[in-house]
């Protein structure tokens, strides 16, 4: 029954006609051409319409561009008709003109969003848009406070600055781009008008497509046959490979991870014996200089021996040479430990021509009969608050340094004289008064790669056992404890002058005048004198932005102990402005040591570890908590300044 049934569908198959079939397929074929047909004509409107969207983007970015540009002159040549004339109708033009410059540079930005090349660009001209506004601001500040000579060198120097032609070259920039795109995108359009009507003249070729449709069928359906054996055959042998690669991944990581332990292992060795070398240059340079203080003992104690049946006052001074000696030794070793914990100095104040003097015949006797030694002093009654003990072995650091540069033969100048530094003149320092005490040598000289290198600790050019590296940094770490700075200037084969920089002693700047006290400007001013005490660099610097920022003028100091050196340079202040728990001293401890200087002025203590029941820590002055807003700070200062007795009323 079932294979009767099997027959009959056989029968029926081999009875259709075999021409009716192939006409179907070719209708079939026909319609699925005609499909493509229409949707390709689509797709070639839809692409030409966004080619035409495209290209009015671009006309749109470069009359942007032209637009910004315009405005941006306009507002220049407002600001400069301001700067002439004065007239505040001007000055609000200017800032409108430039609003407006910024509305439309953003507006750029939005239109550029989607081409990162032309975001960058705007970008770039974004941010010299803003540091040209900055410059122009100044322009516009002075003139709105009458300051019409400096605001017209503002605008002249403003005139000249690279952020100007930063804007013009990045403005050229994104419109040359835009047109190039622009270009590119009409060709776009011309190239899809193009392809409709290719596509327009495939309809009318449709009939002979069809004859071909099916030719191209059948051919693209053995290829396809052969590409997925292909396809097959390649994948296997794919497989294989990744197989064999793992294996060898597997073996190269094995080898790798035995080179790593043993590049470690080379590594350890290599750290331990640079270990070793800076220790024996250590003991070396150590053994060094005691060497030299052993000098001045033995010889002392050997001259008083000759002396003392003969001589009895020699003798004595002999022996009074030897123990300065064993004295220097002792401070050495003092100095070793303090550069091994950070030992606190014990300030005191210092008359650095007294003390040069005092040190001579230590310094003739260490250095030998080689070396000349001449004493300068300048600016003689001004002191310098500093320790004695570390002073005294900068200077001898410094002198037997200047020894070794000289080969043993030369001349030895040592000066001291008052310099007043502000401004860009303060360097690392704070503004005020300061101690210069300089030794000047008439040896090698440094050239600039080992000039640059001086202050690191353990670098000497010195041979292996005749230097430790530690006596030019512990100069300079003992200037800036100090709150002053080391300068060099050397030249080779002229010579080297060491200059250290030390705050001049408050109390005593002068012999025959007393201690200043000082206090705000006279009279009312919205912009206030104001003292930052901060010992974190990074908290510093904010704070003192950000005052600026609210118009005041701040005065940097990063340490407490160095505060009294700092006011006793100023000429006016209103409000010292201190961090509560700093190294050294504390806030309060700090404002209890500088009463004695102030007089009217404001207190201001900010702090983020103090809870809510330390209030009494701080007597009546205000505390600002940390972190802070712009807002907070104006009202905290207002508050320290309005609970500030008056000079007349202080007490």
């Amino acid at each position: 029954m079932r294979t009767g049934r099997l027959d009959a569908v056989f029968n029926r198959l081999r009875t259709i006609d075999w021409r009716s079939a192939l006409l179907a397929l070719v209708a079939l074929l026909g319609i699925a051409v005609l499909v493509l047909l229409v949707a390709s004509q689509r797709e070639a409107d839809a692409q030409r319409q966004a080619a035409l969207n495209r290209q009015s983007d671009s006309y749109e970015v470069m009359v942007l561009v032209q637009s910004f540009r315009a405005t941006v002159a306009g507002a220049e040549a407002t600001l400069g008709r301001y700067v002439v004339a004065g007239e505040r109708a001007v000055g609000r033009d200017y800032v409108d003109r430039w609003q407006r410059a910024a509305g439309q540079l953003s507006l750029l930005d939005r239109r550029t969003r989607a081409n990162p090349a032309q975001r960058d660009r705007v970008t770039r001209l974004d941010r010299a848009f803003r540091a040209r506004g900055v410059e122009l601001d100044e322009v516009a500040r002075n003139t709105d406070l009458g300051r019409y000579e400096p605001a017209y060198a503002y605008f002249n120097a403003a005139r000249r600055s690279p952020h100007l032609a930063a804007m013009d070259r990045e403005a050229d920039a994104i419109f040359e781009a835009e047109r190039t795109l622009l270009a590119r995108r009409a060709e776009a359009a011309r190239t899809s008008a193009d392809g409709a009507s290719a596509d327009t003249r495939n309809l009318a070729l449709f009939g002979m497509l069809l004859a071909f449709g099916a030719i191209a069928l059948g051919w693209l359906n053995v290829r396809a046959i052969r590409a997925r054996a292909a396809a097959a055959a390649e994948a296997d042998a794919q497989r294989r490979r990744s197989t064999e690669l793992e294996a060898a991944v597997a073996d190269a990581t094995a080898s790798l991870k035995a080179e790593a332990r043993e590049r470690a292992a080379a590594e350890d060795k290599l750290r331990q014996a640079q270990k070793m070398e800076a220790v024996g240059q250590l003991t070396g340079g150590i053994a060094h200089d005691f060497n030299n203080m052993l000098a001045v003992v033995l010889g002392g104690i050997e001259l008083a021996k000759r002396n003392l049946a003969t001589a009895p006052d020699a003798a004595l001074r002999h022996l009074d040479n030897a123990g300065e000696g064993a004295n220097r030794a002792a401070a050495l070793t003092r100095q070793l430990l303090g550069f091994a914990r950070s030992e606190a100095l014990a300030p005191e104040a210092i008359e650095p021509s007294a003390l040069i003097h005092g040190m001579t015949e230590l310094l003739d006797r260490t250095l030998g009969d080689g070396i000349v030694i001449e004493t300068r002093s300048e600016g003689t009654g001004w002191r310098v608050w500093a320790d004695r003990v570390q002073l005294e072995n900068a200077l001898l650091n410094l002198a037997v340094n200047a020894r070794d540069a000289m080969d043993g033969r030369g001349t030895l100048v040592v000066a001291s004289g008052h310099i007043a530094l502000s401004g860009d003149d303060a360097g690392a320092c704070a503004p005020g008064d300061y101690v210069s005490i300089s030794v000047s040598d008439t040896g090698s000289g440094m050239t600039p790669e080992v000039l640059a290198r001086v202050f690191e600790p353990f670098f000497t050019t010195k041979p292996v056992g005749k230097g430790t590296g530690l006596g030019l940094s512990q100069v300079f770490g003992f200037a800036r404890q100090s709150g002053g700075e080391v300068r060099i200037e050397s030249t080779p084969g002229t010579g080297t002058t060491v200059t250290m920089l030390l705050p001049c002693h408050a109390a005593t700047a002068s012999p025959d005048q007393p201690a200043v006290r000082i206090g705000p400007r006279p009279g009312a001013h919205r912009a206030l004198d104001i003292l930052v005490v901060e010992d974190d660099p990074r908290v510093l610097s904010a704070t003192i932005a950000a005052l600026e920022e609210l118009g005041h003028r701040p005065i940097a100091c990063p340490d407490p102990l160095g505060a009294p050196a700092i006011v006793a340079g100023l000429h006016a202040l209103d409000l010292v402005m201190t961090d509560v728990l700093m190294p050294g001293q504390t806030g309060p401890e700090m404002i209890a040591a500088l009463e004695p200087q102030l007089e009217g002025v404001g207190v201001l203590f900010v702090t983020g570890y103090a809870g809510e029941g330390e209030q009494d820590r701080f007597g009546d002055h205000p505390v600002l908590r940390k972190p802070f807003t712009l807002a907070a700070l104006e009202q905290a200062l207002a508050d320290a300044t309005r609970a500030t007795p008056t000079p007349a009323t202080a007490g």
